[in-house]
């Protein structure tokens, strides 16, 4: 059987070079007799892995030394509250923009820790756009400004990189780096999961301004202290090597389709085909303004929700999975991430004409 479309928001479809060539070294890396799962993190064979993955995420995303880069556990979601304890310093208050429910569970988890102060807000248009920058509320005393480029679930995405006149600017890009290129410089820390665009879950990468390092609380738990993961190049306990090592695998076949600037091309292309089918379609929409959608995840509504249930019947059918909406927002949902080929988003939008049609 051949493998099918996976529109799955995370964890997310994988090159299948990559899954190819992590089966082939499954039992044996390189003629240790080992697999890479088996490795002491502190072995040699590792610590290689572990290097080159570094260097070759520092190659795509044009990181300079300036900044850290750490491979750390617990997902995106453990950021939401490791990024004010570290950040917040000798200052009590910090800036947040409010697009979607991500942004949401940031800033629920940063008032633990922070005076959160919300700048801005799309809620009242149902996360449907993004906020004008010259109304945002923040404050130049700020420790800094987070923001979610690309919201998951909702399907909402930055189209710019906001100005902070000097406030370190933080963002959640679990969705979006490495999709297209990106001026690093513009951030103070940049954190992602790994289940969309990097490799499988359980790793999530930080890259974080060196001098923003140092400034955690005293009651920071140690493994949330980036000083101390930078400090043990991500080891200070076992990282997680095997997602560690499959990440280094999708760096590598990123590298041989071009980079992220060929990547951006593709997906900027994948997005604009599905959207231009939607919008010419009176059956299925798209809720987002059309300055603010995510080339990554594309939210749908059929014409009649009652239909739902046969449409990914259908697509299941066919072999195009995961397409059910988040249960928060309803509708479906096409994550179209780096390992996603055009000719999943041809099946898709085929099957799209192909079920309209037969409703009528």
């Amino acid at each position: 059987m051949s493998r099918a479309f996976n529109f799955c928001a995370g964890p997310a479809t994988l090159p299948e070079p990559v899954l190819r060539q992590a089966r082939d070294e499954m039992l044996d890396w390189r003629g240790t007799g080992m697999s890479v799962m088996e490795m002491s993190h502190r072995s040699d064979e590792f610590v290689a892995i572990a290097e080159e993955a570094e260097q070759d995420l520092r190659d795509l995303a044009g990181i300079s030394d300036d900044y850290a880069v750490l491979f750390m556990q617990g997902g995106a979601s453990s950021q939401f509250s490791t990024v004010p304890l570290n950040l917040l310093g000798d200052k009590t208050s910090a800036d947040y923009i409010n697009t979607g429910i991500w942004s949401k569970k940031a800033i629920a988890e940063a008032r633990r820790y922070a005076d959160v102060n919300v700048a801005a807000s799309s809620e009242n248009t149902g996360f449907t756009t993004v906020p004008d920058p010259a109304r945002w509320a923040t404050r130049p005393d700020a420790a800094y400004l987070h923001y979610t480029p690309n919201e998951t679930i909702g399907g909402l995405e930055f189209g710019f990189v906001p100005e902070t006149a000097g406030v370190p600017l933080v963002a959640d890009m679990s969705s979006t780096l490495l999709s297209r290129p990106l001026d690093v410089s513009k951030f103070g820390l940049i954190y992602a999961g790994a289940q969309k665009n990097i490799g499988p879950s359980g790793l999530v990468v930080v890259i974080i301004r060196k001098d923003l390092l140092g400034k955690a609380r005293k009651e920071t738990p140690t493994m949330m202290n980036y000083q101390v993961i930078a400090d043990n190049d991500s080891m200070y306990n076992t990282p997680a090597t095997y997602s560690w090592y499959l990440a280094g695998l999708v760096f590598k076949w990123l590298k041989a389709q071009g980079g992220v600037q060929a990547m951006g091309d593709i997906n900027a292309r994948k997005a604009r085909k599905l959207y231009e089918f939607i919008d010419n379609s009176e059956f299925y929409a798209n809720p987002i303004d059309p300055s603010a959608r995510s080339w990554m995840n594309v939210p749908f509504t059929l014409a009649d929700d009652a239909l739902n249930g046969a449409f990914l019947k259908g697509a299941d059918a066919r072999g195009l999975l995961n397409l059910k909406g988040h249960r928060s927002v309803g509708g479906m949902r096409a994550s179209l991430y780096n390992a996603m080929p055009e000719a999943g988003v041809d099946a898709l939008i085929n099957y799209m004409a192909e079920f309209a049609k037969e409703q009528g």
